[in-house]
This record gives structure tokens, C-alpha cells and sequence, in this order.
């Protein structure tokens, strides 16, 4: 692999203990052989600590805790899945219903759309497709990177894989197969590249559903009106909507916690009320649909209209709007109490909601473009019209919550721009607001409104973002399968054949309304796919850079030993994003201010691919030897959706306390020793120990940070030069700085400038 990697791995026999406890045997284990030196330029022995690796992230006990989750799940996971019953057949039979059949054929597509996509793909396998109980395209794209090495930055270290939930224990059948797969990404750049590119597109096409999840569930549920106001107008909806659109995104701030789990009542309520209607209507108008079970009735449908039923399939996948919201909001509850609420509440209501407007339509064909609120009986329209306005704004409010989550994780993998990112919550790490992207998604929104006006056009952008989506992490899922779960190949082509084979059925079908309001969610998801790449593009020509200027160990000690430069009382920790190898703004630094701390520490703050790192997992030090030069090195760890500014006052105490107990680590492992070397090695620790003792008692700590400007070199490109001169610069002038992202003390910074020729 590209400059960095250390390690080959060989894979044997060994035994591992599945979450019961007992023992399975034949599972596969790594066996490090080193070729290099270690992943800090082996300049110290490996000082680990053993941790116990956690449970299962779907642990727990059945009970009222699991019903408690599975309760405000509602509230959080299905405003978009359960909502989608507002719009669904009108964006089906836009132009009428031709044929009476045609509302069996329909409704069969939906049952069986919802059976195969919702249930069997995302309740019951994609869940378990979890990266230590958080879900997502991230999520995947986290286990394919942990169990290949498809990063193209590199930064990987042989210690990552000591963290006790970054291990993949994985059945050693059918190794061959994923042994393949697994060398034919690692070794093919493309590949590497175009995994990159489809988790970028598939995060984009997320993103987009947060644009156009507010726009068509607010302004479905209150065009209702019309049905009991008719005098009311196209333009007096869209201004309505606008206004709630806008108190929408204003209360973001408050947080998911306090908005979303206050809402599972009324969408409980919500599906109470569609599902009681549906079944009244179900037994008033016409009990017959109960036919369409049988899936013979979508084979007559598109023999009797052809391109017309292939075409109304981007209305048909309306109904499963939300589905990925199951995974995408996993990290919030657990996979069993979002297949309870899954199995219990959310798809029987929903199943029933749309059979009852079958039924209904079989019996009123002209209101099929007004179908939910039609089919509403009389004395319950007012107050099933407030439910489903409320129920509009949770749906949105879901969809706003998961962009945010998203934005989160394309910073932490260096994807994104620097944005400010607000943890909402103290008891849920997941739960953030972003400020800059809250006010984007709500000039979107706005714009999209007031550009569309009605749901039919929005319908048809929404359709393709979803079945994007859809594919993206059916492909995803294959890899898993293949090279992680060791999945019987049987098994795979028959996903493949079934649902994957549907899910592109539903993506050529919206792209055919590419011009009526489709081209929408690709010109989002390009903008946004150019602003991550780019971005990305620069920060790894940076890193490149870095890592091939690092300052070696020699030339460290070289410099820290000189009589020439003065060293002072104090503690300075100089941050940089190189893990492997001293960044070259050291050497910057020391030509222009010859003098250093007694006590110098290089911080790199590292985002692993995986969710979270457990906080006695967090700091990795080294010590530059000899001893006594009073140098380390530290790599600080986080997962991609942990925050990094939260816990910044107590930030300065965990790493001190950390720091000496490496040291004392060192004394403990020089119990072999002879007598003589222990006690000097003993007298060595407590030398240490001390200078970082005056340092802290000398002065608070200082913070040195680079201020890099990144310049294409000469002969470059011109996309090169337009990527790094012009793009990635200008991001990086918009984006908030360092010091900003991790709330650096201003009166304890200094920023050292320099310019990388990449």
C-alpha cells in the first residue's frame, strides 16, 4: 500500500468467543509481520494497555428498556416512511387511473416494494450490517475499510486494530472468495477511488433527501386544506409551507433530543389513525383488493401498459421514502427495538393505510390525485389534517437530524470543509447541530418550495435520490457480505437477483423524469460531490506532502539536542494531522524561533473507521528516545461521529495524566531487567516524571499549530492546479480554522506559517 503502510497481514487459525460467551472455533485472527519499523518510525517499543472488548452494541436486556427504544424510535426513524401514504398514489396515477385493475397492480407493487426493500433488506439484513451499533453509508464504508485497506490517506497503524471495538471477528468459510475481493481492492487504485466516490454520491444523495423530505411532506400534508378550503390556491399552500418550513429550522437548534423523542407520541398516534382508516375503508368500499397478495396482478399490469407502468414506478418507490432512515438513525437506539417498532406498529400500519386507499379508489377512481385525504371519513378530516401536518414536520425533521450526523462523519474522514459541529446532547453522542448546514438546508428548502410549488415535480426528484441511495448501499452490502460476513455465494446472487435487481429497475424508471424535476437531487449531489473531492483531493496532497518532508528521528534529536537552542520551562503541544512522522512545520518553526519547551509533545488527532473509540483507547504515546530530551509523540483517537471540542477542558488533564502513565509504563516493563538497568531506568522514569511535573507548574500549556498554505508545484496539471490553488483554498478560507474546530485558548496559540509546493 501507498507510503506509511507497515504491516502484511497472514491470516490463522484462532478462537474467539461469540457474544454468549462460549467459544467458536475456526475463526480467523492477524498475524503482524513487520517489514518496516513500527507506525511511529519504530522509535520506542509498543506501550499498550489491555482493554476488554465491549459487548454487542445490540446487547441489552428485553423488557421496558428495549420497549422504551423501540417507543421513541417512532418518533426519530419513520416520520418519512410513515408520511410517504400522503403522496404515494397520486404520484402514481398523475394523469388518472386508465383501468380499475390498475389499483390492484399498483397496490401489489407496494406491498411487495415494501416486503422486499423495508422489511427483508434494511429491518432484517442491512441492520446487521452495523458498525458497532451505528448504521449509515458511513457505517459500511467504516467495516470495508477496517477489514481492507481502501483508504486513500495513509495513515494506518498496526495499534489501531488494539482497539477493542475495531476488530472484525469474522467465520473463516469461503475465505478464498473474500481473500480475492479483499486483494483486488487493496491493490486497484481505481477501485480505491471509486469506493470513495460512491460513498461520497451516496452521503450527497442523503443529503439531498434532507432538501426534499421537508419540501414534499409539508406541503402534501397541508395541501390538504384544499379538501374542506377549495377557495384556497396553489401560491397560499406554497407561502404556508414556506412559513413552517422556516419555524422548522429554527428550533434545529435545540437539539434531536429534546424535538424528536417529544414527537413519538404523535406519530404513534399517526399510525393509530392510518391504520384504523385504512382498515374502515378496507371493509366499507372494496374488501376484493386483499387480491393484490398476489403478485400475478403486477404481471397483468405492465402487460396492459407497458411503458406507462415502467414509467410509474418513480411514483411506486415514493412509498418506501424513509426506509433508509432505519439505518442512518441506527446509532441513536438499537437494531431490536427499530425491528419491533419495525414489525409491530410502523409496516402494518402502513400496509393497511394504503390497501384502505385502494380499496377506496376501487370505488372513487377520479380522486386519485387526492387519494389520503378523500378517503378520509368526515368527522375525522380536521383532526387526522393536524396530525399529518405534525406528523410532516417529524418526518423532516428525522431526514434534517441524519444530514447533520452526516456532515460529522465526512469531516471526521476529511471529507468535508471545517464546520462549526454542536453536540445537543450529553447522553447521546450522535446527536448534533450544524449551524452553517442548517441554515443551507433551509435556504433549499425554501428555494425548492417556491421553484416546484406542488409535490409532483418534487415527487420525481425525491425519487431519484431515494433509489440512489438504495443502490449505493445494495453494493455496499454485497462487499460485506462477500468479504465480512463470508456470506454462501447462493445467498448473494439471489439478493443480487431479487431486490438489487429491483432497486435498479426503480433507478431507471426515475431517471426517465430526468427533465421533469429529476435533474434536482444530481445537481445536489454534484455540487456536493465537487465540494467534498475537492476538498479531500487537497487535504490528502497535503498529507502526501507532510509525509514525504517528515522530520526524521535523527534530525529531531539532531535539533533537540543542540546547545544553541534554548529550552525553557513549560509544556507545548504542537497538533498536527501526519501520524506517521514528524511534520516538516517543526523544522520551520526551530529555524525561526530557536527555542522549545522542557516538555514537547507532536498531538495527531486521528479519526479511525469506526464510530466511536473507547476513552482508555483514545491516546497512543511514543517517547523520543534517548530519554530525557523530554519529546513525544502522541496520536489522539476518535471515532467519526465523536465530538473533539466537548470535552476540551478536560482535554488538557486527560492527556497529562495519560503522558505519565507512559512513562510509568516504561519503569513497570523494566522488571526482567537486571538490577543495575532497572534502577537506572527507574531513575530515568522519575527524571521524566519530574520535568513534566515543572512544566505543568511553570506555566499553563502552549498551543502550536500550522498555518499551511498549499500551492501546486510547478508543472502541475491544470486540474491540479485549479483543485489545490483555487479550489481547496478557497474551502479552506471559508472553512472555520483549527484552533476554531477544537476551541483553542487564542492567548495560549501560536500559528506557524509555511507554503507546500504538492
Amino acid at each position: 500500500m501507498e507510503g506509511g503502510d507497515i504491516i502484511e497481514e497472514e491470516e490463522e487459525e484462532q478462537q474467539v468467543h461469540d457474544q454468549h460467551g462460549s467459544k467458536n472455533i475456526g475463526l480467523k485472527s492477524k498475524k503482524l509481520s513487520w517489514k518496516k519499523i513500527d507506525s511511529f518510525d519504530l522509535e520506542a517499543a509498543r506501550i499498550t494497555s489491555s482493554s476488554q472488548g465491549h459487548g454487542s452494541p445490540q446487547g441489552g436486556e428485553w423488557g421496558i428498556s428495549i420497549m422504551k427504544l423501540a417507543f421513541q424510535s417512532v418518533g426519530v426513524v419513520y416520520g418519512d416512511l410513515g408520511t410517504s401514504p400522503l403522496y404515494v398514489l397520486p404520484g402514481v396515477f398523475p394523469n388518472g387511473i386508465k383501468h380499475n385493475d390498475d389499483i390492484l397492480g399498483v397496490l401489489s407493487l407496494i406491498f411487495y416494494s415494501l416486503m422486499s426493500i423495508t422489511l427483508i433488506k434494511y429491518v432484517f439484513i442491512v441492520l446487521a450490517a452495523n458498525d458497532n451499533g451505528d448504521g449509515g453509508t458511513f457505517a459500511l464504508y467504516s467495516l470495508i475499510c477496517r477489514y481492507a485497506k481502501v483508504s486513500l490517506t495513509p495513515n494506518q497503524q498496526a495499534e489501531d486494530k488494539e482497539v477493542s471495538n475495531y476488530r472484525l471477528d469474522v467465520p473463516n468459510r469461503r475465505l478464498k472468495r473474500a481473500s480475492f475481493v479483499k486483494s483486488m481492492l487493496e491493490k486497484n487504485q481505481t477501485i480505491k477511488y471509486s469506493i470513495l466516490f460512491i460513498t461520497m454520491l451516496g452521503t450527497s444523495m442523503v443529503l439531498g433527501d434532507g432538501i426534499l423530505t421537508p419540501c414534499i411532506s409539508v406541503l402534501s400534508a397541508v395541501g390538504g386544506v384544499k379538501e374542506a378550503a377549495t377557495s384556497l390556491t396553489d401560491n397560499t399552500i406554497m407561502w404556508i409551507s414556506v412559513g413552517i418550513l422556516i419555524v422548522l429550522f429554527q428550533i434545529q437548534r435545540f437539539g434531536t433530543d429534546k424535538i424528536g423523542y417529544s414527537f413519538a407520541p404523535v406519530l404513534t398516534i399517526w399510525f393509530l389513525f392510518i391504520a384504523i382508516i385504512g382498515l374502515y375503508n378496507f371493509a366499507r368500499h372494496d374488501p376484493g383488493v386483499i387480491k393484490a397478495v398476489n403478485p400475478m396482478y403486477i404481471v397483468q399490469y405492465f402487460n396492459r401498459n407497458k411503458k406507462d407502468a415502467w414509467i410509474s414506478l418513480g411514483g411506486v418507490i415514493l412509498c418506501l421514502t424513509g426506509s433508509e432512515a432505519l439505518f442512518a438513525d441506527l446509532g441513536h437506539f438499537s437494531v431490536r427495538s427499530i425491528r419491533i417498532s419495525s414489525c409491530t406498529l410502523v409496516f402494518p400500519s402502513i400496509v393497511l393505510a394504503y390497501f384502505g386507499q385502494a380499496s377506496y379508489l376501487r370505488k372513487h377512481n377520479q380522486d386519485a390525485s387526492n387519494a389520503f385525504y378523500s378517503s378520509i371519513p368526515k368527522p375525522l378530516y380536521w383532526p387526522m389534517f393536524a396530525v399529518a401536518v405534525m406528523s410532516a414536520i417529524i418526518a423532516s425533521q428525522s431526514l434534517i437530524s441524519a444530514s447533520f450526523s452526516i456532515i460529522q462523519q465526512s469531516l471526521a474522514l476529511g471529507c468535508f470543509p471545517r464546520v462549526k459541529v454542536v453536540h445537543t446532547s450529553s447522553k447521546y453522542k450522535g446527536q448534533v447541530y450544524v449551524p452553517e448546514i442548517n441554515t443551507l438546508l433551509m435556504l433549499a428548502c425554501v428555494g425548492v418550495t417556491l421553484g416546484f410549488k406542488n409535490t409532483l415535480q418534487i415527487g420525481n426528484a425525491y425519487g431519484i435520490a431515494v433509489s440512489f441511495v438504495f443502490t449505493i448501499t445494495s453494493t455496499f452490502l454485497i462487499l460485506v457480505m462477500i468479504m465480512i460476513w463470508k456470506t454462501n455465494i447462493y445467498l448473494i446472487i439471489i439478493y443480487a437477483l431479487t431486490i438489487g435487481v429491483l432497486e435498479l429497475l426503480f433507478l431507471t424508471s426515475v431517471l426517465y423524469k430526468f427533465v421533469d424535476g429529476g435533474y434536482l437531487p444530481l445537481l445536489f449531489a454534484l455540487t456536493l460531490v465537487s465540494i467534498m473531492y475537492l476538498w479531500n483531493y487537497g487535504y490528502r496532497k497535503k498529507y502526501m506532502y507532510e509525509l514525504d518532508n517528515k522530520v526524521s528521528k535523527e534530525k529531531l534529536v539532531e535539533i533537540a539536542s543542540d546547545p544553541t537552542i534554548l529550552r525553557f520551562p513549560g509544556l507545548a503541544l504542537l497538533y498536527t494531522e501526519l501520524v506517521q512522522g514528524i511534520s516538516p512545520i517543526f523544522t520551520h518553526y526551530v529555524a525561526n524561533i530557536p527555542a522549545l519547551h522542557s516538555v514537547l509533545v507532536f498531538v495527531s488527532i486521528k479519526s479511525l473507521p469506526i464510530s466511536t473509540v473507547p476513552l482508555e483507547d483514545r491516546f497512543l504515546f511514543r517517547r523520543v528516545e534517548p530519554h530525557g530530551l523530554g519529546i513525544f509523540r502522541c496520536v489522539v483517537r476518535y471515532g467519526y461521529k465523536e465530538g473533539r471540542t466537548d470535552e476540551w477542558e478536560s482535554f488538557k488533564e486527560m492527556l497529562v495524566n495519560e503522558l505519565k502513565e507512559f512513562i510509568q509504563k516504561c519503569d513497570e516493563e523494566s522488571d526482567g531487567k537486571e538490577v543495575v538497568a532497572r534502577r537506572i531506568n527507574e531513575e530515568m522514569v522519575q527524571r521524566e516524571v519530574g520535568i513534566v511535573d515543572d512544566a505543568l507548574t511553570s506555566g499553563d500549556i502552549v498551543y502550536l499549530i500550522g498555518e499551511n498554505e498549499v500551492m501546486a508545484s510547478k508543472g502541475s496539471s491544470l486540474f491540479k492546479i485549479f483543485a489545490v490553488n483555487y479550489a481547496y483554498n478557497w474551502l479552506r478560507r471559508c472553512a472555520r480554522q483549527a484552533d476554531e474546530v477544537f476551541m483553542i485558548p487564542r492567548n495560549r496559540l501560536l500559528k506557524v506559517g509555511m507554503t507546500y509546493e504538492v
